[in-house]
């Protein structure tokens, strides 16, 4: 073989080095080429408590294994030959529109994950023109959320999670409170009677506020900046609640009520003038009684495996759903969505549009609202991607004829 000196001319295109830059967020979320890197970052960044809050699930973790199992076995059918050179990834839900089918689902704590909480969390989601749901558990009010919103888009919109519990007048003051603030749509989860057994919270002591002990102290010392945040920054209260701090278990045992019937769900419906959709629904039977309840819409959804270990899997639990709702209720699938292409086969499954809870998180805990930024911005890309190989130029052009579940 014969050799030579390379010319300069040669050599120029290959010498060009990306030059180093002090915003090194911006460089670790550039890298990230999926959810899975930014849980990764998430991992590094945050301490233990938090991740595993985020990361973790009930008793064994069955649910949120089988849920992952289940999106990974499914095959997306490619059509050749569909010349699908621009899709359309906006669509309609709960009488609104959504740049893309994917909304950000509500999270408890928010702000124990990173201190920018459900303000980068709303700020990303109106920024990118999709719904963002705030939980009756999350660390900023009603009344926040809606001017952090409403300053980076006056047409942005925001969702109120409820959870079912025992003081119907302090449930009724939320549901004014999100009337008021602009807030089209209420999700009723009713899979929460009682709090979960999530043992990794349990052997991490996990409470809120975060209490500093030897172990704790040990933690902060590889992650300074979230501990810098956290005790620069307003303190963590549950900010829907009138600012209360209980401990979890307190303060879950004081709202949640076992007894609770379908009767509350009816009443629910009676007061809130706006879409609602009840969460948790994975039955035939449930999906009548929420519908005969009065629900405008359901969300399919095992509460990420955080409830009830060995619930059955939301995608697997769809079509049931879907069969026995009919086709014009609106139904939205959450629980395990980690890619665009999980969502792309959740609408194939018969969904009309889905929510990211952890997935947003760990972007959140990456970098803030950049980091929440960056989930949505791989997501539709991945989305875009997916659709164009399988020849579908719009939301309504994917269906069950695309699918196939092992």
């Amino acid at each position: 073989m014969k050799r030579r000196f390379p010319h300069v001319s040669e050599l120029r295109p290959l010498l060009q080095f990306e030059l180093p830059t002090l915003d090194r967020r911006a460089a670790r979320l550039a890298h990230a080429a999926d959810v899975w890197d930014l849980r990764a970052i998430a991992k590094r960044r945050t301490p233990r408590p938090a991740f595993d809050y985020v990361d973790g699930a009930a008793q064994r973790e069955l649910t949120v294994r089988r849920t992952r199992e289940a999106f990974d076995a499914v095959e997306l059918l490619p059509r050749i030959l569909h010349g699908t050179e621009k899709v359309d990834l906006s669509t309609t839900i709960a009488s609104g529109t959504s740049a893309l089918p994917f909304g950000i689902a509500p999270t408890g704590f928010t702000r124990f994950m990173h201190a920018e909480g459900e303000d980068g969390g709303a700020a990303a989601a109106a920024a990118a023109g999709i719904p963002f749901s705030l939980s009756t558990m999350g660390t900023r009010s009603l009344e926040h959320v809606a001017a952090v919103s409403g300053s980076v888009s006056p047409g942005a919109r925001r969702w109120f999670q409820l959870y079912l519990w025992k003081d119907r007048q302090k449930s009724l003051d939320l549901l004014e409170r999100a009337a008021a603030s602009g807030y089209d749509t209420l999700l009723v989860t009713v899979d929460t009677p009682v709090a979960g057994q999530r043992l990794r919270d349990a052997r991490n002591g996990m409470v809120i506020p975060p209490k500093l002990t030897l172990k704790t102290v040990l933690d902060a010392s590889y992650r300074p900046e979230w501990w810098f945040n956290f005790l620069t920054t307003d303190p963590l209260t549950f900010a829907s609640l009138s600012g209360t701090s209980q401990n979890i278990p307190t303060l879950i045992n004081s709202m949640f009520d076992p007894t609770l019937s379908i009767a509350d769900l009816e009443w629910i419906r009676s007061v809130w003038p706006e879409k609602l959709f009840v969460k948790g629904i994975l039955t035939a039977e449930d999906t009548r009684r929420a519908l005969g309840a009065g629900a405008d819409g359901l969300v399919v959804s095992n509460h990420g495996g955080r409830q009830l270990d060995r619930a059955p899997v939301s995608l697997r639990a769809l079509p049931e759903v879907r069969a026995a709702a009919g086709d014009d209720v609106e139904i939205i699938l959450d629980s395990g969505i980690m890619s665009g292409a999980d969502i792309v086969a959740a609408l194939c499954a018969g969904a009309d549009f889905t929510l990211i809870g952890r997935a947003y998180l760990y972007g959140l805990m990456a970098g803030g609202r950049e980091g929440v930024a960056r989930v949505i911005e791989l997501l539709a890309k991945e989305i875009e991607v997916t659709m164009q190989l399988v020849g579908a130029a719009t939301v309504k052009d994917l269906g069950p004829h695309l699918l196939r579940q092992a």
